[in-house]
Order: structure tokens, then sequence, then C-alpha cells
């Protein structure tokens, strides 16, 4: 399985102090020496984290491909066309929110999103939607001739932090769930697995390749493997935790290992 590690949260640290440290280019040569498959950074409208120039030297410097998530905004997308990543991760985008909360909305801006696959395909750049796991999505992903689609995984990490950590207590994004029973949260961890599943098997059945990603980490990585048909995972908050106390290197080595 494809492994793309995900370093905005190395910019997140970065911005924090508003300095050139940490470097998000010294990260580039360690994520290729563990043996990653690409690098991944949203751009985001309000350059929380990445910013142009980042993703400009990022592109220019890395032997590895670049997946670069990016919303429908135009100015956005003639950037992206003019740097030419190797795949464009199309996602919804909320400025308040923390981070990426849902999958594309695909149905209600079914032509804003045709004519951008198309600018990008015909600048040579691999397209993939960021959908939440349904056979409806996924239809539509491919009636868009979009190359890869990417699961949205954060429904299903959410039940399992709620269900197997001790996050109901300490935090409180996920207080959708708090109400619920450990036996229902097993029910919807369930219908959650379900889901992906068959949206990734149906996915790969009409030729689209597939990926997942949003909330993956150490702990939830081997049930989502186990049972969901995908060739690529993108990881980037819990890599990049763990890198605080073990290094870069040995957190994506340690990553690996479970996928």
């Amino acid at each position: 399985m494809l492994l793309g590690v995900n370093i905005d949260h190395i910019a997140v640290l970065r911005e924090a102090r508003e300095v050139n440290s940490p470097n998000l280019i010294d990260a580039i040569s360690i994520v290729e020496r563990a043996g990653a498959d690409q690098i991944t950074i949203h751009l985001r409208e309000d350059r929380r984290h990445i910013h142009d120039e980042d993703v400009i030297n990022i592109v220019k410097n890395s032997v590895l491909p670049i997946n670069l998530e990016i919303s429908i905004n135009s100015q956005i997308v003639n950037f992206t066309t003019d740097i030419k990543p190797h795949r464009a991760t199309i996602v919804p985008e909320k400025r308040e929110e923390v981070t990426t909360e849902g999958g594309l909305d695909i149905f209600n801006f079914y032509e804003d999103i045709e004519n951008i696959i198309d600018d990008l395909q015909n600048s040579d750049i691999e397209v993939s939607l960021f959908i939440d796991p349904t056979i409806k999505n996924v239809k539509l992903a491919k009636k868009l001739n979009s190359d890869w689609v990417e699961l949205h995984t954060g429904r299903f990490a959410n039940l399992y932090a709620m269900l197997y950590t001790n996050i109901s207590k300490t935090h409180h994004s996920i207080s959708e769930f708090e109400h619920l029973s450990r036996k229902e949260l097993k029910k919807e961890l369930d219908k959650s697995v379900q889901d992906l599943k068959e949206a990734s098997k149906f996915a790969k059945n009409l030729g689209l390749k597939v990926a997942g990603g949003h909330g993956l980490n150490y702990q939830n990585i081997k049930l989502f493997t186990k049972f969901v048909e995908v060739e690529e995972v993108n990881i980037g908050q819990s890599i990049i935790a763990r890198s605080v106390f073990v290094g870069l290197e040995k957190a994506i080595l340690d990553i690996k290992e479970l996928i």
C-alpha cells in the first residue's frame, strides 16, 4: 500500500512563531528516505499553514510526487495548473474549520468541478476527489472522469476514537457521538467500515484509483486496511505528532510497518 505523508503540520509549527523554522524543505529528504511514496500538502484559501512559495519550492525540490490538496477557488486552481504537481486532490473548504470536516459536495458543485477537472487534466495533472464514502459520490466521480477518489475516513476515525480511546473525555469536536452507548458506537463503527468497504470496492470496479485519508493513525490504521480496499493512504497529523518524540523518519517507518 502506498503512503502519502502530509507535512502541513510542520508548517503549522513554523507559523506559530512566524519564522522559517522548521523548514519544510528539510522534511522532503527524510520523507523519501523513510520510504514514503508521496508528499501531500494542502494550500488553503487563508494560507494558514502552507504558502504559495512552499508549494513552488516543494514541487521544485522533491523527488517524490506531490499531491496538492486544493479547493475549487479559481485563483488556487490557476496557481495549481501553473505549478503542475503530480496530483491535485479537490477538497471542500470552510474558513472556520480546524481541519477538513467532510467530503466534497459533488452534486451541488458538479459543473464547477467538471470544469476544474478539465483544466487540471489538460495541464497533465492527475485529479482526485475527496469524497464521503457513498455509492452516489463514487458514481459522480466516475462520471466526471476523475482519476482517483480519496475516501473521507473522518467518521470512521472519530467513532474508533470514541470507542477505543479516552478522547471522549478530553475532546469536544466529536460531540455528535457522545450520547451513544458503547454498543451503539460499535454498531456505528461497523457501519462506517462497511460503507468504506463498499465504496472502495465499487470505485475499483469502475476503474478508479482509491485512496483513504483523514484521522487515520497508529491505533486505527490496521482495522481500516484490514477491510477497506484502498491502494493509498494519506496521513499527516498523527505522523508529525509522533515525530516530536521519535523523529520524523522513525514515525514514518512505524506507520509503514502497520500498513
